[in-house]
């Protein structure tokens, strides 16, 4: 009999036990292994029945229960313990108190469409939103005042199962926020907060807001499942990623306009300062600018002085290394949202959509692109590894006309991940008994002689090993009854995976560049390392393929097929549905992680960082972080066929680079023992790997990287522009204005060279002389350039510098003479060009006006 309603009925604490309730919906226990211990005291079966959620715990506990606890004094006083403890953490000055520069934000609001903090919070699909989990978790790590924004999905992203022949379903259980560690935003009689994001038509979008306590960090999150709004408005936040189109548009429009307009309410409510810097994960949130914009023209700013104003303090990651990753709507659907009845005075609708325009070389003009707008709102940008962030400045060249790549304005911060959430507990309390914290920090602790022995730390490895195969006997037996399996015909689940075995792990979302079934290329070559008679090898694979996907999921199905063959079965396994307390086991029990995506589409790939900060070596494709930190001796590279156009050549000839790395190097490296039974040759690059990446793959590196490289500079220039009744921002958009019209009479008339003889020789001055029209524009307001250096046998520059030229001479019709020198260095091609760009103090980069005059060839 099913029920026609249902919620949750609350748990109601002794005042002895009253701090349980800020325990449990402080997310900090979800790193915080006494704080779990202290749970898990409380009644250990039921806590892993709940799956270690705290809230679920409490509120499955008895009354009897509960005044028992209430009556152990013992217990009490570790209550008050841990209470004090998470006082102090939310409190005590951190990283952040300690820096110096006055231009340190008073708060930061960082939006992002997923947060990976917890399973309990099923609010992810993959690494975007484990990415930003970390990040939160590691500002509150660090004391950044940082706040999230998100939506709050009543489905989550979805749950994985398979069917007897191996398909991928998905189930969307319905998730009660009652029931979760998160606390609903009210107004001061009670009401719950409301947010309203205006429909095309006359309709309205109405949502609450949740807040999620994630350390010192708060996180935002929206909720349109609400009485306010009509059933298909309700639907909205229904499902992360769900549905398209319009579906999909005013998801974004809720959590970038909506996501302002939560902020406002929470610093209303709560006190908590206005944020003074924006940071877009991903363009998901990229309307949010367009929000900010509407509040400063609502004060009586022009949309350009306002766009100004806004640009300075935003920041934009993207973690996109494919355009077809970019969400892109119709434009015309996106002006039904901003024009009309909608459009605001002052924003006109065809400066919203000019935000989003494909108008570079090969765009589509009816599109509406979310990353071109997230990068015309961003005064600065950023992709998320070396290589990403130059395969980012090819991909939006086209955005900024007349510039190399190499100049286009989007550097890079390498993505790092939470250690405190991704390393087991045994590794941690082995180094905190053994390694001082100075050792720590910089990893020499792992090379100092004595410190750990070769013998404790591959008995650590094998019991994580040991770990993870108990883990996966159950997951897999439970998969197979859900397949349809009796419970009789799974006696052989006992004997899967060995904690002998040298064991490879694969698992991350399955879009086909990730190449889940590269391994299966050559099934007899696979079959034959798995069954090596002296040096087998087993591997543990997962990953969700989006439920529109249907090539993801044959893909699955095919490694699923391959998996369930009786003669391997014990040495390959999918583990359906990937989450965080899947990864929790899988990365410190794997010994090798592999990771073979299609070069160079892997913007950065965060799970290979987690394996190593376990003691896990990586063996992966020469992609994303691991292009930028492999050293030779902290793993291995797959051999990569660039230039091969062929996508099945290529294909075939990287597995086959795999299977005999595998067999020739790791297999081999790993069943090398000495007369003690010890892999001593191994074991040092475990050492290596933790000595120089540990440090390295921090998440509190990354967030540390951002708040100095990003957050202040954003913040000095917001404050710059805001001044004085945003004075600064009046002057800028007035001078780039001036400029836009004056520039087509910009332009380079001659160069004159000297000071070098017939044949240049190091050492020698280059005398260059151009000769420049510049209109209106006054000398100052300009910087005249010689670029220089190797050239290819195309005359392009390779590798160059820039000098700037100074005045020399001015004569009449707004014509002018630069000049300077430039020291030969180095042998070899030489060449060079002059060019002219905008100049003003407060701009990011030469090029952000995307206005350049070069020299005629």
């Amino acid at each position: 009999m099913r029920a026609i309603r249902r919620f949750i009925v609350r748990t109601v604490l002794p005042d002895e036990l009253a701090p349980l309730d800020e325990l449990a919906h402080n997310l900090r226990w979800s790193w915080h292994a006494p704080t779990r211990d202290l749970f898990a005291a409380i009644d250990a079966e039921r806590w892993a029945a709940v799956g270690g959620d705290p809230v679920a715990l409490l509120g499955a506990l008895e009354p009897g229960r509960l005044a028992a606890l209430a009556a152990d004094a013992a217990f009490v006083g570790r209550v008050r313990e841990a209470a004090h403890d998470l006082h102090v953490y939310l409190t005590a000055p951190r990283w952040y108190q300690q820096q110096q520069s006055a231009q340190l934000p008073r708060a930061v609001a960082y939006f992002s469409p997923e947060y990976g903090i917890t399973s309990v919070l099923p609010q992810y699909s993959g690494g975007l939103g484990i990415l930003a989990g970390d990040h939160l978790k590691s500002a509150s790590d660090l004391g950044v005042p940082l706040v999230g924004v998100g939506l709050l999905y009543g489905s989550g992203y979805f749950k994985q199962s398979l069917t007897r022949d191996g398909w991928q379903v998905e189930t969307y259980p319905v998730l009660d926020p009652d029931g979760m560690p998160l606390t609903l935003l009210r107004e001061p009689d009670g009401s719950p907060a409301v947010v309203t994001v205006e429909l095309p038509g006359g309709g309205a979008l109405h949502a609450h807001v949740w807040r999620a306590a994630v350390g010192r960090v708060p996180l935002l999150l929206l909720d349109s499942d609400v009485p306010e709004n009509d059933d298909a408005v309700r639907h909205v936040t229904d499902r992360l990623y769900g549905g398209g189109g319009e579906h999909r548009l005013r998801q974004e429009l809720l959590l970038g306009v909506g996501g302002v307009r939560a902020l406002r309410v929470w610093s209303r409510l709560s006190g908590a300062p206005e944020p003074e810097v924006f940071h877009t994960n991903e363009g998901h949130a990229g309307f949010l600018g367009v929000e900010r914009i509407r509040e400063l023209v609502a004060t009586g700013l022009t949309f350009d002085e306002a766009l100004e104003a806004v640009r300075a303090a935003t920041v934009f990651t993207t973690h996109t290394p494919v355009p077809a990753g970019i969400d892109r709507f119709e434009a015309k659907l996106v002006a039904q949202y901003f024009g009309g009845d909608n459009e605001t005075p002052g924003v006109p609708v065809e400066r919203v959509l000019a935000l989003g325009a494909e108008d570079h070389e090969g765009g589509d003009p009816l599109v509406f692109n979310m990353a071109v707008m997230g990068l015309r709102l961003g005064g600065r940008a950023n992709g998320v590894s070396l290589l990403h962030g130059q395969v980012s400045r090819g991909m939006f060249a086209g955005l900024w006309p007349g510039f190399d790549d190499v100049e286009v304005p989007i550097g890079s911060v390498t993505n790092g991940v939470h250690a405190p959430t991704w390393v087991h507990r045994s590794l941690v309390e082995l180094v905190q008994r053994r390694l001082r914290p100075d050792e720590v920090a910089s990893g020499s602790g792992w090379l100092r002689t004595g410190a750990i022995g070769d013998d404790e730390l591959w008995s650590l490895r094998g019991a994580l090993r040991a770990e993870l195969v108990a883990e996966a006997r159950v997951r897999l037996r439970r998969s197979w009854l859900r397949r349809g399996a009796s419970a009789a015909e799974l006696g052989w689940v006992d004997d899967v995976l060995s904690p002998d075995v040298l064991t490879l792990g694969f698992a991350r979302r399955v879009p086909t560049y990730k190449r889940l079934t590269l391994m299966l290329r050559d099934p007899d070559r696979l079959r034959a390392l798995l069954l090596h008679p002296e040096r087998p090898v087993q591997l543990v694979v997962a990953g969700k393929s989006h439920p529109d996907d249907d090539q993801g999921k044959r893909l699955i199905q095919q490694l699923v097929r391959f998996a369930d063959a009786p003669d391997v079965r014990h040495r390959i396994v999918f583990l359906p549905n990937y989450d965080i307390a899947m990864a929790q086991a899988l990365y410190p029990g794997c010994d090798v992680w592999l990771n073979n995506p299609l070069r160079p589409l892997e913007a950065c790939g965060t799970s290979g960082m987690k394996s190593a900060l376990n003691g896990g070596l990586n063996l992966s494709v020469l992609d994303g972080w691991w292009d930028e930190w492999f050293d030779g001796e902290n793993g291995w590279a797959i051999p990569t066929a660039d230039g091969v156009d062929d996508v099945d050549r290529r294909d075939d000839l990287e597995a086959a680079a795999l299977y005999d790395l595998v067999e020739h190097q790791v297999a081999a490296r790993f069943y090398d023992r000495d007369d003690r039974g010890l892999p001593t040759r191994w074991l040092e690059m475990v050492r290596h790997t933790l000595a120089t990446l540990g440090p390295k793959v921090q998440a509190t590196r990354m967030v540390a990287d951002y708040t100095r490289y990003l957050y202040v500079p954003a913040t000095a220039a917001g404050r710059a522009l805001a001044a004085s009744d945003h004075e600064g921002a009046r002057a800028l958009a007035a001078w780039k204005a001036r400029v836009r019209d004056a520039w087509e009479h910009v332009h380079v008339d001659h160069v004159e060279t000297g000071g070098i003889g017939e044949v240049p020789q190091v050492g020698d001055e280059l005398h260059v002389k151009a000769y420049v029209s510049l209109g209106s524009l006054d000398p100052s307001e300009v910087q005249v350039q010689v670029v220089h250096g190797r050239v290819t046998e195309a005359d392009e520059l390779d590798g160059y510098a820039v000098d700037a030229l100074v005045l020399a001479e001015t004569f009449e019709a707004g014509r002018h003479a630069f000049a300077g020198d430039v020291p030969l260095q180095r042998s070899g091609p030489f060449g060079y060009t002059v060019r002219v760009v905008p100049r003003r103090d407060g701009l990011s980069s030469a090029a952000e006006l995307a206005l350049v005059a070069n020299a005629p060839a």
